[in-house]
């Protein structure tokens, strides 16, 4: 055998035993002819000392031995010698003492040491396989190995089957872009990746399967991100006969799990609730971090008959006026002020208003058009201290809300007021929120039609169908909710429409022809013809999941191999040219221009 012990696993106890390890060099240290090689593997380190005294032959070996080198040793576990223990190591008590040593593998040109601190992410990705013996994505994957086994262990436990969707599905019009597989069989067809795993599992529903999930893959042709990959995975869950209550308590249930088995985290449940409305109103974002407060307040009402015509004209136009207040914030920086009207500008303002509390003073060139009343009222309102800094938005509901949103979150950014993580936390630092009563549809001004906020098989609120009619799109809401853990969105889903009347009332809206409905989703409709009975589910992003239990600021950090911000795997070289005689068995012509090169 090449191991009797793993290099975590010897104690006092196993004082004089002779033990065989194997792993890898982590470090090597000549102490005057004496070598101390810390070896490694997947559970941890254990110290092996050659010593020229105890054998001279193994003891010049190991002069040879450099960082990464493959080995397995053969020797008696030994006390380390008083004063030398190394408490951090769970190895610490003990060294190894080997009679033989052999060389496996040797590591040569290492592209980074492995206990260095890399910056060069696209280094560390062109060099996975060895990135991967880095402890802290070891660790990263023994979490996420846990995190999987607790949701399938909980959901057996709670009745549901695990079922494998197909891969290769059809191209659907449901909100992302897709990847697209050429058939070689049928030329000019075209398979499509799964965006997810939607229309399968309602159809598993129609087919009485009743309790389903699936740690499915998916793929999306989006741009990227911290938190998005073209392909990720999700914890998919569907069932029959079920309210939005059966799915928040299954949910809530299943993350107990999940946080008990991988961190040792106890939840508080329930989880708390809010409404889109209150979310965007409050916080301006529909994934609130409430870790702090710093909320939106509305100020329509005190600034009704404002002289201040920007405040004024705003309201007139049936807008807002909202404002918060970033307490001790009034030593912002000139870089400062113009990074966050820059990012107001971004999501649609015209510039960003703001008064800092300063000596007493309120300084803002905007505070010689407010009334006495008005800044009584913004006193009161805001809690305005000495040292605050006050911001201000008039615009539409919508935007005025984003911007403040968005403002807020890169101030608490800059006063490092949302910096606490998962890892290392008790359950009462985990502020765990279901956001609901989304709107169901939304116009696109640019596309000049409206869109679904979810997805297409998303259910109005019973109570407004009647809207339907009325073609009032804009003040339907959906039976849909959104799970959020610390200002992530970390999972979402909906009660389905399992009236097929009803399902082309929603594909009508959304413009989708009665003739594209036959080819698009005629095998849904014709499902739903076939007696499908009630039904919802949630999906919940597992690498973001992973991805926040270990405190990583990015999924790439709680995933093998994945795909760099650019969408290119550095370490095979893909996406890559092919061969032109595959193309041709697959009816593809490449473009001979190549769009955005010179000559």
């Amino acid at each position: 055998m090449f191991r009797t012990h793993d290099c975590n696993s010897l104690r006092k106890i196993d004082i004089g035993k002779e033990v065989t390890l194997a792993g890898w060099v982590h470090v090597s240290r000549d102490h005057g002819g004496v070598i101390f090689i810390d070896l490694r593997d997947r559970q941890g380190l254990t110290q092996v000392v050659f010593r020229p005294e105890e054998n001279a032959e193994v003891a010049k070996q190991s002069h040879s031995l450099r960082s990464e080198d493959v080995i397995q040793v053969t020797g008696k576990v030994a006390p380390r010698l008083p004063g030398t223990e190394n408490p951090k190591l769970a190895t610490g008590d003990i060294e190894v003492l080997p009679a033989d040593l052999r060389i496996l593998n040797r590591a040569t040109d290492l592209p980074f040491q492995i206990d260095a601190e890399i910056h060069n992410e696209d280094l560390r990705l062109t060099y996975r396989y060895y990135d991967l013996r880095r402890p802290q994505l070891a660790r990263n994957l023994r979490l996420r190995h846990k995190v999987a086994k607790a949701t399938r262990d909980y959901l057996d436990g709670q009745g549901y089957i695990e079922v494998e969707t197909p891969i290769l599905s059809k191209s659907t019009p449901e909100g992302a872009r897709d990847f697209l597989v050429p058939s070689r069989l049928t030329p000019g067809k075209f398979y499509a990746l799964p965006q997810a795993p939607q229309q399968y599992k309602q159809l598993l529903m129609v087919g009485g399967v009743e309790k389903y999930f699936q740690i499915a893959k998916c793929f999306r042709d989006e741009d990227l991100r911290a938190d998005r990959q073209p392909e990720f995975t999700q914890i998919d869950i569907e069932a029959s006969f079920v309210t939005p209550e059966d799915i928040f308590t299954l949910t809530e249930g299943m993350l107990a799990a999940i946080f008990k088995a991988a961190r040792n985290i106890d939840i508080k449940t329930p989880f708390d609730r809010v409404t889109y409305r209150e979310a965007i109103s409050h916080y301006g974002s529909d994934k609130p971090d409430r870790r702090f407060d710093m909320q939106l307040v509305d100020l329509g009402e005190d600034f009704r008959s404002s002289n201040f015509k920007v405040f004024r004209g705003a309201l007139d136009a049936g807008g807002v006026v909202k404002a918060i207040n970033a307490k001790g914030f009034a030593g912002i920086t000139i870089g400062q002020v113009d990074e966050l009207t820059e990012i107001a500008r971004t999501f649609g303002a015209k510039g960003l208003a703001f008064i800092k509390i300063e000596g007493g003073e309120w300084k803002s060139p905007i505070v010689k058009f407010f009334s006495e009343a008005e800044k009584a009222a913004l006193q009161s309102k805001l809690k305005i201290e000495e040292g605050d800094c006050v911001f201000f938005a008039a615009d539409k509901w919508e935007i005025a809300c984003e911007v403040l949103g968005r403002i807020r979150l890169r101030i608490a950014d800059i006063q490092d007021l949302n910096r606490t993580s998962v890892r290392g936390q008790s359950g009462s630092d985990l502020d765990f929120l279901w956001v609901t009563d989304f709107p169901l549809l939304q116009w696109s001004a640019e596309e000049n039609k409206w869109n679904a906020v979810h997805h297409p098989f998303t259910r109005p609120k019973a109570e407004d169908i009647a809207l339907f009619d009325d073609k009032k799109f804009s003040e339907i809401r959906a039976e849909a909710y959104d799970v959020v853990l610390n200002g992530v969105e970390i999972g979402g889903g909906s009660m389905r429409i399992f009236e097929p009347e009803l399902q082309e009332k929603m594909f009508e809206v959304l413009g989708v022809s009665a003739q594209d409905q036959q080819s698009l989703f005629g095998h849904l409709l014709r499902a739903l013809r076939l007696g499908a009975p009630p039904h919802g589910g949630i999906a919940l992003g597992l690498d973001r999941l992973v991805m926040l239990i270990c405190g990583e600021q990015s999924i790439r950090e709680v995933m093998a191999f994945p795909k760099n911000n650019r969408g290119m795997d550095l370490m095979t070289q893909s996406p890559a040219d092919v061969d032109p005689r595959q193309l041709r068995e697959l009816a593809i012509k490449l473009s001979s221009e190549k769009k955005g090169r010179p000559g």
